[in-house]
């Protein structure tokens, strides 16, 4: 038979190890990344904060970094993001962006205008 000094440690290990899987789990979720394709609405430069609208009508305020990649056709722009989307308003983009405790941080941002161009034609 068991002695409940066994399972005492035995149960109190087993909680510990489910509880720290699922933080970690939680951790992992938060993390994926998403995105998001839209018309740039909005630059604040000063917050380095983009304002994306959707054909839906929905807005989704990303912020930008120094490591944000810029795509702009096949090749990567060499140029900081903040420079680049200082003549973005009004374009069509796509913005790859990981969300954390509700902060939504650019990895990528790729201009699709010329995409959108061969569509319609």
């Amino acid at each position: 038979m068991f002695k409940m000094s066994s399972i005492k440690p035995a149960l109190i290990a087993g909680t510990l190890a489910g509880l720290l899987t699922q933080g970690s789990l939680a951790y992992a979720q938060e993390d994926l990344a998403h995105a998001v394709k839209g018309i740039v609405k909005h630059v604040d430069h000063d917050a380095k904060k983009i304002t994306i609208k959707t054909a839906d009508g929905t807005e989704h305020t990303i912020k930008y970094t120094d490591h944000t990649a810029i795509r702009a056709g096949k090749a990567a722009a060499r140029v900081p993001a903040d420079t680049w989307l200082g003549t973005k308003e009004g374009s069509n983009v796509v913005v790859r962006y990981t969300e954390t405790a509700g902060e939504k941080t650019a990895v990528a941002i790729r201009d699709v205008a010329k995409d959108t161009e061969k569509a319609v034609k």
